[in-house]
């Protein structure tokens, strides 16, 4: 027997709900299904850095290499977290690597940490070669050294949801209970 849907909040977010954590952990996916659920708009970090400079994100680092990318990516963080409307944003899982781009996202963004278990992680990437950072490594070596220098940064998000290999449904409802209850809390200590 299944449990049943996290409800959803009494109100609508106004501010974007931005997931952070490693690549692999389901941010993009998990994101179109949150927002999907809260009715609002979806935006994937690399999507729209691959669309502003017309090239994937493996050309852009083969051509570029990682410094140009990081750029880029924060010019594009600054504008879906300044210029759009409230949304569900999948962020890369680098991005939190820039200060300006943390502080835009204390300041305009409630904060998710999605994290799994590295090995879980390390076994979805291997599926496919198409991430620059991962490219002839050991995932899981890989994985363990950009947790070692990103894992504190993500703990200043907002919020952490623990995700295990499980359905994407099942990390959507652990994030609408956490969001939730967040909210509440933010709720709470306004009114002290």
């Amino acid at each position: 027997m299944t449990a049943p849907p996290a409800p959803l909040p009494a109100s609508r977010p106004t501010r974007t709900i931005a997931l952070v954590g490693l690549m692999g952990v389901g941010k993009s996916t998990v994101g179109r299904r949150l927002a999907a659920r809260l009715g609002l708009p979806f935006a994937d970090g690399d999507d729209e850095i691959e669309q502003a400079a017309g090239m994937t994100v493996s050309d852009i680092f083969a051509s570029m290499g990682e410094d140009q990318f990081r750029e880029g990516e924060a010019r594009v963080m600054r504008r879906l977290l300044t210029e759009a409307a409230p949304m569900v944003l999948a962020t890369g899982g680098g991005a939190i690597l820039n200060a300006e781009t943390r502080a835009l996202l204390k300041s305009h963004a409630t904060s998710v940490w999605i994290r799994a278990d590295l090995k879980v992680v390390a076994a979805r990437v291997a599926r496919r070669d198409s991430r620059p950072l991962l490219r002839g490594r050991d995932p899981l070596e890989a994985l363990t050294v950009l947790a070692d220098v990103r894992y504190p940064l993500y703990g200043e998000a907002d919020l952490t949801v623990d995700v295990g290999g499980g359905a994407h449904s099942d990390a959507v409802d652990a994030i609408l209970r956490g969001l939730d209850a967040f909210w509440n809390q933010s709720e709470e200590v306004g009114r002290e």
